[in-house]
């Protein structure tokens, strides 16, 4: 059995009928100061059942490539967001 990634962040926008955009943070060192910085990417998730909404936080697990860049499914929400 192959590993599947798992990512944590926050929905950004809805992008179109069943699928968020989320925006994931990661803090790395920085090679040379040695500082702790954050760096962010955004993910297309597939939301099947169009329950997410922005601002959640959500778990999206690594799935086959539904889309030209969408390549994770929504595992499930953990905290509701402001919105």
């Amino acid at each position: 059995m192959t590993f599947k990634r798992e990512i944590q962040g926050v929905i950004v926008t809805k992008t179109g009928d069943k699928t968020i955009s989320v925006l994931v943070e990661r803090k790395v060192v920085h090679p040379r100061y040695r500082k702790i910085v954050k760096r962010f990417k955004k993910y297309l998730v597939h939301d099947e059942k169009n329950s997410a909404k922005v601002g959640d936080t959500i778990i999206a697990i690594e799935c086959r490539p539904i889309s030209k860049r969408k390549s994770f499914r929504l595992k499930t929400i953990v905290a509701a967001g402001v919105e």
